[in-house]
């Protein structure tokens, strides 16, 4: 049922040519959080990405100990498990993997044992919580680049707290890299993250542009960014590094 739902899921004669081919950030491995709830399902998903013209995927399944307790090597089986699969299917899609952190302790403990799963060259994503603002984030990012990782924040259009250039400046001050959902340009988390995630556009503050697919839902509102006039500013405005990976 949910391969055939795709067929539909088709690039549009008024999409603008894409100007990257890398995505960064989606959750694909199958059964594991949110996202992708089995190995048909994240084919099709990967087969609807690469129908846009998309010739890599790093996907990023969640590590949060409060709700998915996952580790590397859960994550690493299941990326070879749907590896594997795109390859008896003879789908020519790279597919790589890393993991969106949680801002917490556990996240804090992976770091102080050197057990982070990175991607490309030694870039670590990782989230925060939506409504409290994190205690201590500048001296994990010092942490963090002084150990020799790359940090990248995910979506920091999605964080309520943080509403002026100065927050946003800041974050930047601290050696943070800035990840946004294409999709939150085009009003998927509703208008105020729409909003924000204009703002940063203009303001030239972001280095990647990340899908954040999970489902069919996220799909088709990934092909809708596509087409937006704001897609093409994020290039415009910004050093966009995704197809550097």
């Amino acid at each position: 049922m949910f391969g055939r739902l795709f067929n539909s899921f088709k690039p549009s004669a008024n999409m603008p040519d894409l100007l990257h081919t890398t995505d960064l950030h989606s959750h694909l491995i199958p059964g594991i959080d949110d996202g992708s709830s089995s190995l048909e399902q994240s084919i099709d998903l990967l087969k609807s990405i690469k129908s846009l013209g998309f010739k890599k995927i790093i996907t990023t399944p969640h590590i949060m100990s409060h709700r998915f307790p996952n580790t590397k090597q859960n994550i690493l089986e299941g990326y070879n498990l749907l590896k594997d699969e795109l390859k008896a299917q003879n789908i020519d899609i790279q597919l790589e993997v890393g993991a969106e952190y949680y801002y917490d302790e556990h996240f804090l403990e992976l770091i102080k044992k050197d057990e982070l799963l990175t991607f490309g060259d030694n870039y670590i994503l990782f989230e925060l919580s939506y409504h409290n603002k994190p205690f201590g984030l500048e001296q994990t990012v010092h942490t963090l680049l002084s150990a020799g990782y790359k940090p990248i924040i995910a979506h920091p259009e999605r964080y309520t707290y943080y509403t002026h250039e100065s927050d946003y400046r800041q974050l930047k001050d601290m050696g943070l890299l800035f990840q946004i959902n294409a999709i939150s340009t085009v009003g998927f988390y509703g208008k105020n993250i729409q909003k924000t995630a204009e703002k940063l556009i203009k303001l030239g503050l972001v280095s990647f542009v990340g899908s954040d697919i999970h489902s069919q839902k996220y799909a088709l509102a990934f092909e809708k960014a596509l087409k937006s006039k704001i897609y093409n500013q994020i290039f415009t405005n910004n050093q966009i590094i995704n197809d550097y990976l």
